[in-house]
């Protein structure tokens, strides 16, 4: 009968605590346990019966679990420590993988246990299992992946390789360890991050590039300029024939000097817009005409003879006309000046299919010299020339084709040059609609 009496107070005293019950009994039964002791005691010796000792170790457990958790201990706050120790393998992985960046996770011996999808695609020679040292064979980097695994401090290196591709990275070695390393202690895991500095290294040595060449074209015109002047001022101060000789040469050098500005004014003005692309309509058989025309002095001169063939009816791209028409003067004019030998240039503007996301190939044809195979590659580079000297004489600036191509980019086309020694250069043009 007491049996059932203390259970049933039991079970109503838990009945009241509701959800949460098991977790405020699990945290007291140390005090729970030594309360139910004392009460047998009590009951053994005589001082209790088996109600009072039922009744009383309810009341207090129940007066235990009903203690409001405001009042429970606070429990102390939680440090991650997420020395590599703590990190399981899964977790790591995750880490590296998140990085845009090629990473390579190495162990204690320096082998690359994880590589992310960045470091498989640029350094696919780094496999997991093997020793970095078989794959980047750059002595300051295993200087840095040595130093970090011992001091425990991060190391940064720049790795410049040559071969296959010249590339430049920003490498950070880094321990994976929260805390300093013990004396005699190594890193058990390293972190390697490469960052990119090729695009940067490129664009810099461009404008590197750039400002010679500038400077070099427009120092040779106006030495000339500054030597007729001086000698006008001087010698030939009274010489009427010598001096309407050299205003001659020094209008043409002056004339030079103003294509140049003219063409890096151009090409500074096509890059401000490189990535809007003009949405007005040209028709390209019209302009291809106009072009014509206008060269069409230069052509007789040349003593060769110019056809463009295009077909009737409207032939509609989206463009910057005045863009559109500087390409396709550039390429009949050099056409003209380096290919006048063979006496006949063609143009022709025709539908094209089988090439998606192009509508209209324009090619000029010259039948001139022809350039040597190792030249092509760069000829739309700025101030390239595959003869300087002929170049200049020819009042080219080297400008003319790198211009094209940042036109044709910003129209969303494509320009392609064939050209082979004695069989004459053959330009196309691929436009969008």
């Amino acid at each position: 009968m007491a049996d059932d009496v203390s259970g049933n107070a039991v079970a109503a005293a838990l009945a009241v605590l509701g959800r949460g019950w098991r977790q405020r009994l699990a945290g007291r039964r140390a005090m729970l346990g030594a309360t139910l002791l004392v009460f047998l005691v009590l009951l053994v010796i005589g001082s209790l019966n088996w109600i009072e000792a039922g009744l009383g170790f309810a009341a207090i457990a129940l007066v235990a679990l009903l203690v409001p958790a405001e009042v429970d201990a606070v429990e102390p706050e939680i440090v991650h420590h997420f020395a590599a120790g703590d990190l399981d393998e899964e977790t790591v992985e995750i880490f590296a993988d998140a990085l845009a960046d090629p990473c390579l996770i190495l162990d204690r011996r320096s082998i690359v246990v994880h590589r992310n999808a960045a470091a498989a695609s640029q350094f696919a020679s780094a496999t997991i299992g093997n020793p970095i040292a078989f794959s980047l064979r750059h002595p300051a980097l295993l200087a840095a992946v040595e130093a970090a695994r011992r001091t425990g401090v991060a190391q940064t290196i720049e790795l410049h390789q040559t071969v296959p591709n010249e590339t430049w990275h920003k490498v950070a070695v880094a321990p994976l360890i929260d805390r300093p390393l013990a004396e005699d202690e190594q890193a058990p895991l390293l972190v390697v991050t490469m960052q990119s500095l090729t695009e940067a290294r490129r664009i810099d040595a461009l404008r590197t590039d750039f400002i010679a060449n500038a400077s070099h074209e427009l120092r040779t015109p106006l030495a000339s300029l500054i030597g007729f002047i001086d000698t006008l001022l001087g010698p030939a101060a009274r010489d009427a024939e010598a001096r309407e000789r050299f205003l001659t040469i020094m209008r043409a050098q002056a004339q030079r000097m103003s294509k140049l500005i003219d063409d890096l004014l151009s090409l500074s003005r096509i890059e401000m817009r490189q990535h809007v692309r003009p949405t007005a309509a040209v028709d390209l058989g019209m302009l291809l005409r106009e072009v014509n025309e206008g060269l069409i002095g230069q052509a007789r001169e040349a003593e060769l003879t110019v056809t463009v063939d295009v077909p009737e009816g409207p032939t509609i791209v989206a463009g910057d006309r005045d863009e559109l028409y500087e390409v396709f003067e550039n390429l009949l004019d050099n056409a003209i000046k380096y290919g006048g030998d063979g006496g006949r240039v063609e143009v022709a503007l025709a539908p094209v299919t089988g090439r998606p996301g192009y509508d209209f190939a324009v090619t000029v044809t010259d039948h001139g010299a022809g350039i040597e195979s190792e030249h092509v590659p760069r000829l739309t580079e700025r101030f390239y020339r595959v003869d300087a000297e002929s170049s200049r004489k020819k009042k080219g600036t080297g400008l003319g084709l790198a211009i094209v191509k940042h036109i044709l980019n910003r129209h969303r086309g494509l320009l392609t040059i064939k050209s082979r020694p004695g069989e004459g250069t053959r330009v196309e043009v691929l436009l969008p609609r």
